[in-house]
This record gives C-alpha cells, structure tokens and sequence, in this order.
C-alpha cells in the first residue's frame, strides 16, 4: 500500500488548509444567473462571468433544444476525423467577420480557451523562440509558453518600456507578445495600441486573450475594436462562455495563421470537438451581442453604480471600468470572512486568494451583469457598509 504517498498528499492538503488557500466547489441547483440556489437558499450572485446575461437566455436555450434535436449531443470525434459540422462552419465564419482582427480574417473554434491558448503559443514557438508576457496573464498563456519550450520572459504588469528592453535585447528569431486584453481578477486594460507598436517594431506575434472583453466592449466585438485596432500580427483569442454564454472559444487571425493552427496545433487536432448544438446555440448569441446594445449599456450604468457606492468602503477598490471590480482585502483568512459575512447576508460574491493572484492582495472579485438590477446593486453595496462599519465598531 502506498501509505506514505497518501500521507505526503495529506500533508500538502492540510497546509493548504492552514494557510487558508484550500478550495472547495459550490453545487448550484438551478441555472446560471444572477439568482442561484445554493444548499436549498437563494443567493443573489455576483461571482459569474455571465456578463451579459445569456447562460439562461430563452432564446439561446432554444436555440440549443432545438439544435439537439436536429445534430444530436455529441460532435463523435476530432474537428479532422468527423467532428466539425455546418453549425460550427457558420459559427467560425460569424465570429471572424465580427471581430476581424485584419482583412480577409479567418477563425478557429475550440473546446475552451485554454485549449485555444495552448494550441496558439505551442504551434507558433520553439526552443529558439521567445514569448514576452505580462506578469499578470491568465495560466493557459503560461502555460502555453511553457509548452511551446520557447524563452520565456514575463514582463511586469502592463509595463511597455520593460517590454520595450526585453525585446530589443532578444535575438530570438521568431518573437511573441501574449497578453490578457481585460485582465481577469484586476479588470483593468492591456495597453494593446503600444502593445501593437512593439510588435511592428520587433516584427513580432501579438496574441491577445481577450476572454473578458469579447461581448462587452467595442460595442461587443472586444477590445481590439475598444481601442479601434487591425494588423496581420494580430492573433485573438475569445472565449464564447462568458459573455456569449455558452462555452468555449475561438481564434481569429490572418488565414494563414488559422490554417497553420489547424495542420499543426496538438490541441485542436487531438481534441473531440465541441457538440454542433453547441455552435447553433453560440450563432443565436452572437445574433444578440451584435444586435442588443442595450445589454451592454446596462452593463455600464450598473459599473458605474457600484464604483460610486463602493468609493468610501474600506477595501481598497481597483480601477476597472470592465464588469469585474476587486475589492482588495489583502490577508487570505480576512478575505474568506468577508465572503462568508456576506453570503450570510445572501450575497454570493467569490474570494480569489494566491496563487490565482500575488500574495498579500487577497479579493472579492465581484462581477456584474446585464442580468443584474440596480437593486441587487444596492442590496450588495449596502451589506458591505454594513460589515465595514460592525468592523469598526469591534
């Protein structure tokens, strides 16, 4: 019996726990949205990445009820064996012309982003190569770099001018940038206009993970529209279960490049692919992103509430004009008993704690949607002062 191994892992597990870093899954029972039931109890949800509100959308369940029907559950096999269906053909074509990082703009779907990410980075790069990243990104961009066997240097956060130094003094014959485009537990910008400066100048790939802007911003067709930006350099990378509501993810680049992923990528070609009803379900939420600005203008006015509530709470508020807004708490333990205070109050708001963020920045990650009211807003901003002030008073 390997009992000495097991107790190694309990070992770990245990520290884990004292140091106040173990995580543990939380069972819904009912659909995604701003109101879940949890253990038999309503909460008012602020933890989801639902942006726009269409994981339960009527439209988009229908969409998939009845593409279940028609295509069946299952895709069967890989995108290269029998597994890629007019539904998805359509859906690569939409995407593409939606959000067009450059002319003529093909794109690639995938089973989730962080397939996407490994396949982009591990096909472009080698061990002659470097990938320049920012401290910051999400895992599935480092650990794409890592996979790729590439120079791996990450820059500090949102840092041009120490980007600027590493790659001029790289000699590395084939250059990547990879970065987030909203970044996922600070919610603020990548500087992508100067980003695409330094990728002209040092002949470079740009990858941008835009996980967190596609749906919300440049009038949902993502960041690089935000900042008004186009270039054969450009590969982006957005996630189709956040904001569009459903999963996974897709790549939109020059044609050569999405040919180059499909011929050569390990993640795309060794991957089942995604169910066809899947595809139908993402083109009638695409149809929505294009078409209801108003989602996304709700989605602002109820940032904007609660940046103005939360100016004079304790916790030390980022400045993100993105639908996520930490509340920096700083000690692990502390953020755990704030999330607890309110979810006693009935409140879901999740605690993100290292290594998902640097030490001693422990959050609540609060997110917002469409899906909200200005009265959850509310209700959540007033139970934070609540807690504040019984602080104070103890």
């Amino acid at each position: 019996m390997a009992t000495t191994l097991i107790a190694g892992l309990d070992a770990a597990l245990a520290a884990r726990r004292t140091a106040g870093l173990d995580r543990r899954r939380t069972a819904i029972a009912s659909p995604q949205g701003p109101r879940v039931i949890v253990d038999g109890r309503e909460l008012i949800a602020f933890a989801s990445n639902d942006y726009l509100g269409l994981a339960n959308d009527a439209a988009v369940v229908a969409a998939a009820r009845d593409a279940a029907s028609r295509w069946g559950v299952g895709a069967g096999a890989s995108p290269l064996v029998c597994g890629h269906f007019t539904p998805h053909e359509a859906l690569e074509a939409e995407l593409a012309a939606w959000v067009a990082p450059c002319a003529g703009a093909r794109a690639l779907t995938f089973s989730t982003g962080y397939l996407a990410n490994l396949a982009i980075l591990s096909a472009l790069a080698g061990r002659r190569d470097a990938i320049f990243a920012d401290k910051l990104n999400h895992a599935c961009l480092n650990d794409g770099a890592l996979l790729a066997r590439a120079h791996f240097s990450r820059y500090p956060h949102r840092d041009v001018a120490a980007l600027e130094r590493a790659l001029a003094a790289s000699q590395a014959p084939l250059k990547i940038i990879a970065t987030d485009a909203v970044f996922s537990m600070d919610g603020d910008l990548a500087p992508l206009p100067r980003l695409l400066e330094l990728a002209d100048a040092h002949d470079a790939w740009l990858v941008v993970d835009d996980a967190h802007g596609f749906g919300v911003l440049g009038e949902g067709r993502g960041t690089l529209a935000h900042f008004g930006l186009a270039s054969q350099r450009l590969i982006y990378m957005g996630t189709l279960g956040k904001a569009a509501g459903v999963a996974g993810a897709f790549v939109a680049a020059h044609p050569s490049l999405i040919e180059t992923l499909l011929q050569t990528a390990r993640p795309y070609i060794y991957s089942t692919a995604a169910p066809p009803m899947l595809a139908e379900a993402l083109r009638v939420a695409l149809a929505i992103i294009r078409d209801d600005g108003g989602r996304r203008a709700r989605l602002m006015d109820l940032i904007a509430q609660f940046r103005q509530g939360a100016r004079d709470l304790p916790w030390r508020l980022l400045p993100s004009a993105t639908a996520i807004q930490p509340l920096i708490v700083g000690d692990s333990g502390a953020t755990m008993g704030l999330a607890d205070a309110l979810r006693e109050r009935g409140f879901w708001v999740p605690a993100i704690r290292p290594p998902t963020v640097p030490q001693r920045t422990a959050r609540l990650r609060v997110s917002l949607s469409a899906a909200h009211t200005t009265e959850d807003v509310a209700a959540l901003l007033g139970a934070l002062h609540s807690i504040a002030a019984k602080a104070a008073h103890t």
